[in-house]
């Protein structure tokens, strides 16, 4: 018998969402549960500073808890930093305040007004005068993957055929295609984010947590037990197969 370890899909800013999962979690393994936050805390969401003050606090509390880089918590850091940074993945027109990525919403949870007829340096320099530095601190700690037994989580995905330790974090915060496409067997199971679907789904190889919380959709938590996975419900465990 092994413990269970369970894994949580992009939470976006959705603090509903989030105190709901936790509660399935805890009802199902106790306050002691082994968690792997699969990246994308913030944007699109009305609530993203509760939530990073929800995560940073079970952090400081000691609970056993992973939390793995998104690109968005990646794109939001970029943001804050000086120089400010924007991420090559973006199309030209497309940049973290842009009503499609959410980092408008995101900084509105701090009272910071980025509406588009601010200038983007003056939106910076509200955001580094009221997001505090543990959320920074925070977002910049973040790891890529965790790999544990035949499981390996990681945000998006990872490039098939490339060893784990040589893959990238590029693509592991963004690969999309190249990664779906793919029916090969990886050297784990692959339990990611990042791409929406209805429903989590487990493709053989792969194990798809986003369920579009981000876009006003139930956020997701699953189980992982020895050999077996399962979506927690507030019926309980149900089983997910390929």
């Amino acid at each position: 018998m092994t413990d269970p370890i369970y894994a949580i899909g992009d939470i976006h800013g959705q603090m509903a969402e989030l105190d709901r999962v936790l509660s399935l979690i805890e009802t199902d393994g106790g306050p002691d549960a082994q968690i792997v936050f699969l990246g994308d805390y913030t944007d699109r969401g009305p609530d993203s500073r509760a939530v990073l003050d929800t995560l940073i606090a079970g952090r400081d509390a000691g609970r056993n808890w992973t939390f793995l880089k998104g690109n968005h918590d990646r794109m939001f850091a970029w943001f804050m930093a000086e120089p400010l940074r924007h991420d090559p993945h973006l199309m030209v027109e497309l940049y973290w305040l842009h009503d499609r990525l959410g980092g408008a919403t995101t900084l509105a949870s701090y009272g910071v007004n980025a509406s588009g007829q601010r200038r983007e340096k003056d939106v910076q320099s509200d955001a580094r005068a009221a997001v505090p530095a543990s959320h920074l601190t925070f977002l910049q700690n973040l790891r890529l993957m965790h790999v544990t037994g035949d499981l390996m989580f990681v945000h998006a995905g990872i490039r098939p055929g490339v060893p784990i330790k040589e893959q990238t974090e590029e693509d592991l915060l963004w690969i999309r295609q190249e990664f779906h496409r793919s029916d090969a067997t990886h050297p784990k199971l692959i339990v990611h984010g990042h791409t929406p679907v209805k429903v989590p789904t487990h493709y053989g190889n792969r194990i798809n947590l986003d369920t579009g919380a981000g876009y006003g959709k139930p956020l997701t938590a699953a189980v992982f037990e020895d050999g077996k996975v399962w979506t927690l419900t507030d019926a309980g465990r149900v089983p997910l197969a390929p």
